[in-house]
């Protein structure tokens, strides 16, 4: 059984007890939302959610946005505004009370939510989005909730969270909520001296500008534990993925779980623990992305590039603790690998069965009836190159996938959209971030002084055989030219040589990407009117 399967299995229990399902995701708005925040929150929340409903469950997907945490005002956070140096003074706020460093939103939660919220609909069904200052605000049972930690409940909080801290205990009067200091505005440095319930509120003292009065229990957070809890009794919760961190045994998630058990008296949602993900830049291992390091790339810069599907499939296709680690600059071989999982999908080639059903996981839409037709994202990037139209003539991309023997059948519409897709999604790839390598373009004469500087009798014998080689193919693409390469015996110094003559004659340059697939998606006569008029000067 697929893993995603097996979750969906587990929650259900619940289903059957509520007669609903609401999975929950869990973001703090700290700075980017990268596209990590998609693994656990988003892709596997959604998932099990549409499993649970094909299935005849009542399921929902919630995301919660922890929007009055503090903010921390770290150098990657401060560096986003024109003066990192004033921007301390907005330190220990909540999220939502810093302003836009930029200036085209309302606020800082505002502006680094734009770039994933404004795209949940490339990567899940439907995701009602509700955040913690809603809560405290206006939601009735988080009201009662924060009233019972704070009044009835307070000691049996404050001694099952001590179990968890450590020597650094929580004194026997500690109030666990913090309230925004009404004259500075931060929430990281109030304490709660004394609750007065009948008016729903705290009295307090600020140790940053050391204000002191009263504010109500809306304007403010409980402790952090407390809080999870707090979402989970609100929202009703059955099923909640966390990052690895909250993993630990004794840890965070455990502390939770008990709170809610022995304290609060409800059963804690079932969970999922994930691995972070990673960032590649330049074939290097940038670490975890990090919101608050801004480390990573966001959900919209991944869609300039690539479908979101594509994307799930890679979460779908690894085990949950399985680090994952994602580059913009290798979306081809991620297309690649989905491509393949899709024609195993179809019966089309013999592969990993869960690899099929990761695949049909990761569509947002019932797949085709009949396997769709597949051009490859590399080959996408290429007729953006070297066709007259750079791809934007569809009659022409479809005439070249023709000749070239790719497209051997009448097109749906299906097929017609995935190909323009592919197309305007590799050229912007092209643009953004492909190596150096990859940008090229096929000259008009090829440039004979620099040629000839290379070529020798026996560069020149290769060459001729090549030509024989590849006139003879009966299919025209990159496989066949492969072989036809791989047929002509030579030392690896009379490779180099030839190479050099290949990618002068055709790009101008004496190197460059894999050749094979840039002859394939030429027109067959060009390329042997080349190769020919270079054999015979």
């Amino acid at each position: 059984m697929h893993w995603v399967k097996g979750v969906a299995e587990s929650v259900a229990s619940r289903a059957r007890e509520k007669g609903v399902v609401v999975a929950n995701g869990g973001l703090s708005v700290s700075g980017l939302q990268h596209v990590g925040r998609l693994r656990g929150e988003i892709t596997v929340v959604d998932t099990v959610v549409r499993l649970l409903r094909r299935e005849g469950y009542d399921a929902v997907h919630k995301l919660t946005l922890y929007t009055v945490d503090a903010w921390k005002g770290k150098e990657a956070q401060r560096s986003q505004f024109g003066d990192p140096e004033e921007a301390r003074a907005y330190t220990g706020r909540p999220l939502y009370m810093v302003p836009d460093p930029h200036g085209c939103h309302a606020n800082w939660v505002e502006h680094y939510w734009d770039e994933f919220g404004s795209h949940l609909g490339s990567f899940a069904e439907k995701v009602d989005v509700v955040t913690t200052k809603e809560l405290y605000e206006s939601d009735e049972r988080m009201k009662k909730f924060v009233l019972l930690s704070v009044t009835d409940l307070r000691e049996k909080v404050v001694e099952t969270i001590n179990k968890y801290r450590g020597e650094k205990k929580l004194q026997p009067g500690y109030i666990p909520f913090q309230p925004i200091c009404e004259k500075c505005g931060r929430v990281d440095t109030t304490e709660a001296l004394e609750v007065d319930a009948a008016n729903y509120r705290v009295r307090y003292v600020c140790r940053h500008c050391g204000h002191e009065g009263w504010q109500s229990l809306a304007k403010g957070k409980l402790n952090w534990r407390v809080e999870w809890v707090g979402v989970w009794y609100a929202l009703g919760v059955d099923f909640e993925p966390y990052g690895k961190d909250h993993a630990t045994p004794g840890g965070s998630r455990d502390s939770c779980n008990e709170l809610a058990e022995k304290v609060y008296g409800f059963n804690p949602p079932l969970g999922l623990a994930y691995e972070w993900v990673g960032y590649r830049k330049q074939g290097k291992d940038m670490g975890d992305m990090g919101s608050s390091d801004f480390i990573g790339f966001s959900p919209r810069q991944w869609l300039e590039v690539a479908e979101g599907e594509v994307l799930r499939y890679i979460y779908l296709s690894a085990p949950p603790m399985r680090r994952i680690v994602l580059s913009l600059e290798e979306v081809p071989s991620y297309y690649d690998t989905f491509d393949k999982a899709e024609r195993v999908y179809y019966g089309l080639e013999e592969g990993d069965k869960e690899a099929a059903e990761s695949y049909e996981l990761a569509l947002l839409a019932k797949p085709p009836s009949e396997p769709p037709f597949q051009l490859r994202y590399l080959n996408a990037m290429i007729l953006t190159q070297v066709l007259p139209s750079k791809g934007e003539d569809l009659g022409e991309v479809v005439e070249r996938l023709k000749s070239t023997k790719q497209l051997t059948r009448e097109l749906t519409e299906y097929d017609v959209e995935r190909i323009k897709r592919r197309i305007r999604l590799a050229r912007r790839w092209l643009e953004l971030y492909a190596p150096e390598y990859y940008r090229i373009t096929v000259v008009e004469e090829p440039p004979l002084t620099e040629i000839e500087k290379v070529m020798d009798e026996r560069i020149s014998q290769l060459l001729a055989a090549l030509l024989d080689s590849l006139q003879r193919l009966e299919v025209w693409n990159e496989e066949e030219i492969k072989k036809a390469m791989v047929s002509i015996e030579r030392t690896k110094e009379e490779e180099k040589k030839l190479f050099q003559v290949l990618y002068l004659s055709f790009f101008g340059r004496p190197s460059g990407p894999r050749i094979a697939p840039y002859l394939g998606m030429l027109d067959r006569d060009f390329v042997i009117n080349r190769l020919r008029r270079l054999v015979e000067r």
